[in-house]
C-alpha cells in the first residue's frame, strides 16, 4: 500500500520529534549532539564520550562519518533561519574537528577534548532561546 505525499507529510507531522517546528528541530539536534558527544561518561572522570570520539578512532573514514553527522546539525540550523555568520562558525567548528581529528593519535586525543557538536548546540540554543523562546528547556 503506497502512501500519497499528503498522507506521508501528515503522518510525519503527527509523529513527535519529526515535525518542522522549532521544538522538534531542537529535540533532534539535542539528541544528535548527545549521540555524537555524550553516549557515556568515562569511569573515574567527568569526560563524556560519544560516537565522535569512538568512530574517530577509525583513520580518515571515521572522521568523515562524524563530520557528515555534524553537518546535519548545521543543516538543521540553516532550516531555523540562522545567520550565515552563525552557520559559518558552526561549519568551522566541524572543519577543525575533522581536519585535526584526521591526524593519527594526536587527532584521536583532540577528538576527546574538542567537542565541536557541543559548541554548535550552544550556538543553536542561543539562537532558539532568542527567536523561539517557547522551545527553551531547563537543564538540570
Amino acid at each position: 500500500m503506497a502512501l500519497s505525499q499528503d498522507q506521508f507529510e501528515r503522518m510525519v507531522r503527527d509523529m513527535p520529534g519529526f515535525g518542522r517546528d522549532p521544538a522538534s528541530i531542537r529535540r533532534r539536534v539535542e539528541a544528535m549532539e548527545s549521540v555524537l558527544e555524550g553516549l557515556f561518561v568515562i569511569p573515574g572522570t567527568n569526560r563524556r564520550v560519544g560516537l565522535d570520539g569512538l568512530v574517530g578512532l577509525i583513520p580518515i573514514v571515521g572522521d568523515l562519518i562524524t563530520a557528515a553527522m555534524g553537518a546535519w546539525i548545521v543543516w538543521e540550523a540553516r532550516n531555523l533561519g540562522m545567520s550565515k555568520w552563525q552557520l559559518t562558525r558552526m561549519a568551522g567548528n566541524i572543519g577543525i574537528d575533522t581536519l585535526v581529528g584526521a591526524i593519527p593519535f594526536a587527532g584521536d586525543l583532540f577528538d576527546f577534548l574538542y567537542k565541536s557538536n557541543t559548541k554548535n548546540l550552544r550556538i543553536i540554543r542561543k539562537h532558539m532561546d532568542k527567536h523561539f523562546p517557547a522551545t527553551a528547556t531547563i537543564d538540570a
